[in-house]
């Protein structure tokens, strides 16, 4: 987490990085029921970006991070109210027990490829999901003509997307549909995004109800 820590201070100065973010938001708004109780999960949170984008179409954000530095510009962005009521919480789905809490929405945006247990978190989050919420992917599609990260990588060169869908069935999510969620160009190369959604069978909470738990 060392490289994350270092950059967390100067990461919302990179406008791409900003609007990177606010695509993902949107393409989750469109996929997805929300509405202001709404308990958010945006794992492998950094920043919090899409939170901030997804403002208050939805209710007060659980941020998780396994970097000190992005818990700390989290933390600051709660103070500050860019976060409003959000909460900050060290952890990694790789290591760390399922919290207890539900969500109805978890979001990991560009997050998974670098997972290296990734059956492991896939459980995780799924099980974090309140019955009738909504786990949303935004990541990198394999790429055959060269690796995003250069240099120091041990994650996935991007995911085919029909593996992906298996792998969130195998942990009983439905529903689950993969679109197109913009690109990144990076070093020459353009590299394309996509959002995958699926859903926790159930009932889900109806508007207005009580806290997560």
């Amino acid at each position: 987490m060392g490289n994350f820590d270092d950059k967390a201070a100067d990461w919302d100065r990179d406008p791409a990085k900003v609007e990177r973010a606010r695509e993902v938001a949107e393409a989750v708004a469109a996929a997805v029921p929300l509405r202001p109780g709404t308990r958010l999960l945006e794992y492998g949170a950094g920043t919090g970006l899409v939170s901030e984008a997804l403002g208050a179409r939805v209710g007060p954000a659980t941020l998780a991070d396994s970097s000190a530095g992005m818990r700390a510009v989290l933390t600051e962005k709660v103070a500050s109210r860019r976060l409003p009521g959000g909460r900050v919480w060290d952890l990694d789905l790789e290591t760390d027990e399922v919290p207890a809490e539900r969500f109805d929405l978890a979001v990991a945006s560009l997050v998974l490829h670098h997972v290296r247990a990734l059956d492991r978190v896939l459980a995780g989050l799924a099980e974090l999901l309140a019955p009738g919420g909504h786990l949303c992917i935004a990541d990198l599609d394999r790429a055959e003509h060269g690796q995003f990260h250069q240099h120091d990588f041990d994650g996935h060169d991007g995911f085919d997307r029909t593996e992906l869908t298996a792998r969130l069935e195998a942990e009983g999510l439905v529903d689950v549909v993969v679109r197109d969620c913009g690109t990144i160009d990076r070093e020459g190369v353009t590299y394309s995004v996509f959002l995958a959604v699926a859903r926790r069978p159930g009932q889900a909470q109806p508007a207005g109800g009580g806290e997560a738990g």
